[in-house]
């Protein structure tokens, strides 16, 4: 079995999409810090894309900059995404622990942020006639994405081809409901917070008059 650096797992999960997570799993590899500066890199690479791509090739319609989507985008996603497949697989009698589940998450990842990275760079080189190698880049990086996060729920779990779909879809609908309940949580903290300024605002009147 190899014996590798944090580094060199990480190249060889995202360049062996089939045995990569396999090696991984039977080495008890992989990091943590890695994941979370994968995740990191993927906040950034939003950011960037949103705000530094190519004037010719996109625009930002707001002119007001709010951090809380980018953060929903990559954090929030990618937690949900953990809890959700950790607590679906936990009931289809999966192997993969929590962790193991963040970093082979956010090690599929790789292929789309290098993508969003490489797609703002090249959008200050090329001119808008060349932009279909930018969306061959941009296919290129999610279906090589959507392929490692395949094989690794496969690899950390030890499912079948089968039910791995089946974890996949049933993990999707987990996120949707997580997601909906954290609306709908936000929303009534923020309902709970306008209420308690009205009753501070009013309290500071009177006292005032």
């Amino acid at each position: 079995m190899m014996d590798l650096n944090e580094g060199q797992w990480l190249k060889y999960a995202v360049t062996h999409p089939v045995e990569g997570f396999e090696d991984m799993r039977w080495k008890k590899s992989g990091s943590l810090r890695a994941a979370f500066l994968i995740v990191g890199l993927l906040f950034l690479g939003d950011i960037a894309y949103e705000r530094l791509f190519g004037m010719q090739f996109h625009i930002a319609e707001d002119k007001l900059f709010s951090i809380v989507p980018f953060i929903m985008r990559s954090f929030v996603l990618f937690a949900v995404w953990t809890i959700g497949n950790w607590a679906v697989c936990t009931l289809l009698d999966g192997e993969g622990t929590m962790r193991n589940i963040c970093i082979y998450s956010a090690y599929a990842l790789v292929p789309y942020v290098v993508q969003l990275w490489v797609r703002v760079l090249l959008s200050h080189i090329l001119i808008t006639d060349e932009m279909v190698f930018m969306e061959v880049i941009k296919i290129i990086g999610i279906s090589w994405t959507i392929l490692l996060l395949f094989s690794a729920v496969k690899s950390v779990h030890q499912y079948t081809f089968g039910k791995t779909l089946a974890a996949i879809a049933l993990t999707l609908g987990a996120m949707l409901i997580m997601l909906v309940l954290l609306i709908l949580f936000m929303s009534l903290i923020q309902q709970v917070w306008i209420f308690i300024s009205a009753v501070f605002t009013e309290i500071t009147y009177r006292i005032k008059v």
